[in-house]
């Protein structure tokens, strides 16, 4: 056992521990909306394209998936009440340490895709799979406003397609490029300070991208100060 499993296995235990009232609270308010499950099994595509189920908390109706769009506004009808919150708190986050907690998953690494997500991948995009999925990466915290980048949408797929997704899959083969013990390490805390401040958390990514020589193009992208529409790959 590598030390990345070590440290994912710790952290997931711990957390699941601290967070348990938190999820616990959670799970009971989105029950009582409408009295269906609490928590929503997405299947998902994992290292070596294998298929695995990533629990979430549920923020959107019951059978919400229903409806063929797999990119979300922040404007998007079947987010409810509860899930709003879910969603700008990053909670339906905390239940995914199961995932690494059984080994599905890790705690920081590329962000799983669908299964028509990953069949639409390129030859470089397809160096994604090379690795765990994971909870958190560089990507996690540049896009963190992603549905507020797809909110007003008429085709929220489409636009992911045509302005978020390249970059993500750019910086989650740098980092898989990248990866160590210590860039997980960085990485974390950086997720943790985002949380609390957006600013401070872009400003630490791209200070890190920095140190790493990253393209100068992943950099300003890292910054967010222009308009992803203006930057399109």
């Amino acid at each position: 056992m590598n030390s990345k499993r070590i440290i994912d296995i710790f952290v997931s235990l711990m957390g699941l521990f601290v967070f348990s009232p938190i999820l616990l609270i959670i799970t009971f308010f989105v029950y009582i909306r409408d009295f269906k499950s609490p928590l929503y099994k997405a299947e998902r595509v994992g290292k070596e394209g294998n298929i695995f189920t990533m629990i979430k908390l549920r923020s959107m109706i019951h059978n919400a998936d229903s409806i063929s769009v797999e990119s979300t506004a922040n404007d998007d009808r079947r987010i409810t009440g509860i899930g709003k919150i879910i969603r700008r708190y990053k909670l339906d986050e905390i239940s995914q340490l199961w995932n690494v907690l059984i080994g599905d998953m890790s705690l920081v690494g590329p962000r799983p895709n669908t299964q028509n997500g990953v069949k639409t991948y390129s030859e470089y995009e397809n160096k994604l799979l090379s690795v765990k999925p994971g909870i958190t990466d560089f990507s996690s915290i540049i896009f963190s406003d992603e549905g507020a980048i797809l909110e007003g949408s008429d085709d929220p797929d489409r636009d992911y397609d045509l302005l978020i997704r390249p970059w993500k899959s750019r910086f989650g083969v740098f980092y898989i490029m990248n990866s160590s013990l210590l860039l997980d390490l960085k990485i974390i805390l950086i997720t943790v300070v985002s949380i609390f401040s957006r600013k401070y958390g872009l400003l630490a990514i791209s200070k890190l991208l920095i140190i790493l020589n990253a393209d100068e193009n992943l950099v300003i992208i890292s910054q967010r100060k222009r308009k992803l529409s203006d930057e399109i790959v």
